[in-house]
């Protein structure tokens, strides 16, 4: 099956969900979801065997925006669709997907850390990736943050 074939059924797949769609690349596609349908959607996704969770990555905006994205990518093959969950800035929280891709807490450990997303339902636990003397609410990815 090719990259096209895979993102049409990641279409079917996710049907109820595709809101704001967009097409980046010929083997991408980019779907804008709320916070609220992230869990049926990934599930969905993951009870059709479709692809597997790449990365979770998260983006700044920008303070102007008010928010945060949150992008979770999956990969079949060379065909990748990302959700793309927007949250705002002040109180960013998404839930956890541990539950239907157990590794997927490295990479919400790494939101919580360095862009201040709030995992909801996820064990709270230690640093992992920045210093145990790290201040509170400084995180390294959000671009009001300076470098000593």
């Amino acid at each position: 099956m090719n990259g096209p074939n895979y993102l049409e059924r990641a279409e079917t797949i996710l049907a109820q969900w595709l809101g704001e769609l967009t097409r980046p690349q010929a083997n991408r596609i980019n779907v804008a979801i709320e916070a609220a349908d992230l869990l049926p959607a990934i599930h969905a996704l993951v009870d059709a065997r479709w692809g597997y969770l790449a990365a979770i990555t998260g983006l700044d905006p920008g303070e102007a925006t008010g928010a945060l994205w949150v992008l979770y990518h999956f990969a079949e093959g060379a065909a990748v669709v990302t959700l793309q969950v927007t949250v705002p800035r002040e109180q960013p929280v998404v839930p956890t997907i541990r539950d239907l891709i157990p590794l997927a807490g490295i990479y919400e450990q790494e939101l919580g850390e360095v862009l201040g997303v709030g995992i909801s339902g996820a064990p709270v636990g230690g640093r992992l990736f920045l210093p145990d003397d790290w201040p509170d609410d400084v995180y390294p990815l959000r671009k009001e943050f300076q470098p000593a």
